[in-house]
């Protein structure tokens, strides 16, 4: 992978918790494109790790530059409003707004970006299998179908870098082989970077690179 103007770039970044170190010492580049799998022990910070690279989490020390802006001398409102355009994210839990239907739901990041559809979610909803389901409510979807919802909304504004934890976490070995074919599919198709937090071996497989966290840092595994 070309990693000369990387999506993602950490340089020696630290985070504790009052004398408690989460991680220290942790570098690594995410090329464009490049799919990037952290694995670790639990409680050893990888969430933590990936909520500080999308600039939600403060650190201690080090550097993370996303897309050419370094997000320690970004203030709240222009790393949110970098976030809402370069980032999208996938999450364990789904997070999908129960009261909005399922294309309200994948439309949520172009709305707050205030871009037009143009068909977009209808395209996306047939790229992730959920072609003619737009109205239903997620109440009314599988735990499968729901993380399909998920990817379909983290891609529907074409970011730079996706950031998936556990996103398969919730699901039985059948339906979350499904959702990484989808999820690793439609991040390549839209040529973004991604970088996965799991604990699935099969998931982290997919990876063009295993990364394993601990204390005091990350190394190739």
């Amino acid at each position: 992978m070309n990693s000369a103007n990387p999506t993602l770039s950490v340089r020696e970044l630290a985070k504790h918790y009052g004398e408690m170190t989460v991680f220290a010492n942790v570098s690594l580049d995410v090329a464009p494109g490049e799919f990037v799998a952290i694995v670790g022990e639990s409680g050893v910070g990888k969430s933590t790790l990936l909520n500080c690279m999308a600039g939600l989490d403060t650190w201690d020390q080090g550097s993370v530059v996303l897309d050419g802006n370094d997000l320690g001398t970004l203030d709240d409102d222009a790393r949110a409003l970098l976030r809402r355009r370069q980032v999208g994210f996938v999450f364990q839990a789904f997070h999908v707004l129960p009261h909005l239907d399922v294309a309200q739901n994948v439309a949520l990041p172009l709305m707050l970006l205030r871009e037009p559809d143009d068909g977009r979610v209808e395209q996306m909803l047939a790229a992730v299998g959920l072609q003619g389901l737009g109205a239903r409510l997620p109440q009314q979807l599988s735990g499968g179908q729901l993380q399909r919802v998920a990817i379909a909304r983290a891609l529907i504004h074409r970011p730079a870098l996706l950031l998936a934890d556990e996103p398969t976490g919730n699901l039985d070995p059948g339906t979350a082989l499904k959702v990484m074919d989808v999820l690793v599919s439609q991040t390549r198709e839209h040529g973004a970077s991604l970088v996965l937090v799991t604990h699935s071996e099969a998931a982290a497989a997919r990876a063009d690179r295993v990364l394993l966290l601990t204390s005091e840092g990350v190394a190739p595994r």
